[in-house]
């Protein structure tokens, strides 16, 4: 029986293994370095890229927490210049009132609201210009007092109104931006201290702790401040507290929402409540070296104009709702507050500014 011919085997002619495992680590290591220098240039234009956000955000941050230096000029200034100060709050924006819920009264939508705020920065210049002339103008200061939002706090907000909260802020912050820019246009300079109000709180129940960061009055500050990071004429003042201290000339405000005060239905009103609030935040105040002279604040949606006591109280752009009739409140059309500040004097004019106008709203 014929055997079958071997095959030759020898060491030349078979692959050595530690040669194929050897070739095979090495181009693993290669791939793994390419990955790695991939990586690398990418964390490398990454870190390009937030050292420039971080300046812009340190930027943001120096402006957001002082008050910008033409507001306190070191030098008295002469007698024909002032400051414009004006309240925006309580506005309640994408909340609806139903006028036949109001004995045709009032209306209020998302519509009639757009209307209303136009009104409120376009009569501000109508004003100063036309009615409170013969000073010349540094700047503008815009009070936003919270209650920006009507919110979700009630389950018949929920169920009403007009948008959600992310849709309103969407909506919203476009337009008040544009009313901040034709102020800056015409005016020069526009610094808006801002403070939160309970209806844009996240929480059903108010809280005391993240107060402020948690409420998206608070957030759309922030929003608003960023649409602004380029413009030098406009600054913002965005505590992390429920208070800010915005310093006009010689006089000190304190801006808060109002809605600390308790009380308000006896005879005397909204005043033994709101004159206790601001004893006890002047005590306090006082206590940590910053007193104010005049307190600014909404929530009451009542206009009380009375500086020379102290006491600044803004309306509402939103007006008599249902609840207010409901509680028997007093009436009172949609208005916000206005005034000049002068060195030396303070408060010099006081007027309303008011927003309501039936023919064109259309109810």
């Amino acid at each position: 029986m014929r055997r079958k011919p071997r095959l030759n085997t020898s060491d030349a002619d078979t692959p050595d293994l530690a040669d194929f495992v050897s070739a095979t680590q090495v181009a693993q290591v290669r791939a793994d370095r390419d990955v790695a220098k991939a990586a690398l240039v990418k964390a490398e234009s990454e870190l390009v890229e937030l050292s420039k956000e971080l300046r812009v955000f340190r930027g943001l941050q120096s402006k957001l927490s002082s008050t910008p230096k033409w507001l306190t000029p070191r030098r008295a200034k002469r007698d024909s210049v002032g400051t414009i100060c004006v309240a925006l709050s309580d506005c309640h924006f994408d909340e609806v009132v139903r006028p036949e819920e109001m004995n045709d009264v009032n209306a209020y939508d998302r519509k009639i609201a757009v209307k209303r705020l136009k009104r409120f920065f376009d009569k501000v210049v109508v004003l100063t210009r036309n009615y409170l002339s013969g000073l010349d103008y540094d700047g503008v200061v815009l009070f936003l007092g919270g209650d920006i939002f009507s919110g979700d706090i009630h389950d018949e907000l929920t169920e009403t109104n007009e948008d959600t909260m992310l849709g309103s802020l969407l909506f919203w912050s476009e337009h008040i931006a544009s009313g901040i820019g034709m102020l800056a246009d015409e005016f020069g300079k526009v610094h808006v201290p801002c403070v939160v109000g309970n209806h844009s709180r996240r929480t059903r129940k108010p809280r005391s702790k993240l107060r402020a960061r948690d409420n998206f009055d608070w957030f759309l500050a922030h929003q608003l401040a960023l649409m602004f990071k380029e413009d030098d004429r406009v600054s913002f003042q965005i505590p992390e507290s429920t208070d800010a201290i915005v310093p006009v000339y010689d006089t000190t405000y304190l801006l808060t929402h109002g809605d600390q005060a308790r009380g308000g239905q006896g005879i005397g009103g909204l005043w033994p409540p709101l004159l206790r609030m601001r004893a006890k935040k002047l005590q306090n105040y006082e206590a940590m070296g910053t007193p104010f002279d005049i307190m600014v604040c909404g929530h009451w949606h009542q206009l009380i104009q009375a500086a020379s006591n102290g006491l600044i109280v803004n309306g509402s752009t939103k007006g008599f709702d249902e609840f207010a009739s409901t509680m028997n409140f007093g009436f009172e059309p949609p208005q916000q507050a206005l005034w000049v500040t002068v060195p030396g004097n303070g408060v010099v004019w006081q007027a309303p500014i008011l927003v309501g106008d039936r023919k064109s709203e259309r109810w």
